[in-house]
């Protein structure tokens, strides 16, 4: 907001204090002169302010993944808290086995860049245990995905003993321009360097922390992430799910593609794609691909899989009728804690064709 009265801007930004994490969102106010910074903000979580019609008056909404929402009122004229209106109750929500996912970082590849993200613990976590891990990847260019914000949501693989990991590596955004510049003609790279040396950290400091056999799954450019971690980096990552992902950026939509990779293609598109690099597979693979996909050309699945094929390698591939770009239902998701299960875990999943189902 512009303030042209009295010569003032407020904004929002993220970054500001070096003893909070990076991409905590604080709101602030300052001089048109650069003069007269003030944070409005002062809780350690991420937030987010809403004024009155008439901006006279302000309601910070703040929260953080281990930290449910809080929301007060605030004078814009001194920035005095004047109520605090409302702290979300989670009582029912612990009570059902609910808990927070852990916040870690750890130095990246350069050795002094700090690499954030979060892990979602197992239901009825145990410290003494250890537990096996798989990755939640998305890494696309545009923007920064680990959660930063309280959420009710829990990650279907904890309920069956996965810790489920999730990483900002080099190459998001919402950092500096040289972390983000790593994805620059280089969407193989997908912060891979970034992300192992967080895993082995994390590893390093959590005894429970098992990444012997370590798993991986996204969708999207996420799902061309997840390939590349085994085409790539077998020797770290071992079973991978890879939902309606683009594995060729030859292919898939022109406007993004050419965003991160360049005009016009060179050989750093072949680099990254996982159908020319098909051979290199390791590892357990499943694609997810959507008949309907109208994001990513499902061509791009098939293209991969054909190329799988002629290289002699093992995989499986779900196809789902009518399905789109964000709906591959709750039958692939079966399919993906099922593969986990049996490739990490290294047990039966249940036998689904033990019995009749209705449909609904």
């Amino acid at each position: 907001h512009v303030d042209p009265v009295k010569r003032q801007i407020w904004f929002e930004a993220s970054g500001m204090n070096s003893q909070e994490d990076p991409y905590w969102v604080h709101a602030y106010r300052i001089g048109f002169d650069g003069k007269g910074l003030t944070a409005l903000t002062p809780e350690p979580a991420n937030h987010h302010i809403e004024f009155s019609p008439d901006r006279r008056y302000y309601v910070d909404l703040w929260s953080r993944i281990d930290l449910p929402p809080r929301m007060a009122l605030y004078r814009a004229s001194d920035n005095a808290k004047l109520q605090q209106i409302e702290t979300a109750d989670i009582s029912e929500l612990v009570a059902a086995g609910w808990q927070p996912p852990l916040s870690f970082h750890s130095k990246g590849r350069d050795g002094k860049t700090d690499i954030w993200g979060v892990l979602h613990l197992p239901a009825n976590f145990d410290p003494t245990k250890k537990y096996p891990v798989v990755e939640n990847i998305y890494a696309g260019p545009h923007g920064s995905f680990v959660p930063k914000s309280f959420s009710r949501w829990t990650e279907p693989l904890t309920q069956l003993g996965f810790v489920v990991a999730q990483i900002d590596g080099m190459g998001t955004n919402n950092r500096s321009r040289a972390f983000h510049d790593v994805a620059w003609k280089n969407l193989k790279d997908a912060g891979f360097p970034d992300r192992i040396l967080w895993h082995k950290a994390a590893a390093a400091q959590y005894p429970w922390y098992d990444i012997s056999n370590v798993g991986i799954f996204g969708a999207s450019a996420g799902g061309q992430s997840a390939v590349s971690a085994l085409l790539f980096h077998p020797d770290f990552y071992k079973v991978a799910v890879a939902k309606n992902g683009c594995f060729d950026n030859r292919i898939d939509k022109t406007w993004w593609n050419e965003l991160w990779m360049g005009w016009p293609v060179g050989i750093e598109y072949s680099q990254s794609s996982a159908v020319d690099n098909a051979h290199r597979l390791q590892g357990k693979l499943m694609i997810a691909v959507g008949e309907m996909d109208d994001n990513v050309d499902p061509f791009c699945s098939f293209q991969l899989a054909d190329r799988l094929i002629k290289a002699g390698k093992d995989f499986d591939i779900v196809y789902v009728p009518g399905a789109n770009h964000h709906t591959l239902g709750t039958y692939t998701e079966r399919k993906l804690l099922d593969f986990f299960v049996r490739n990490i875990l290294g047990q039966t999943p249940p036998d689904w064709n033990s019995k009749p189902i209705e449909l609904e």
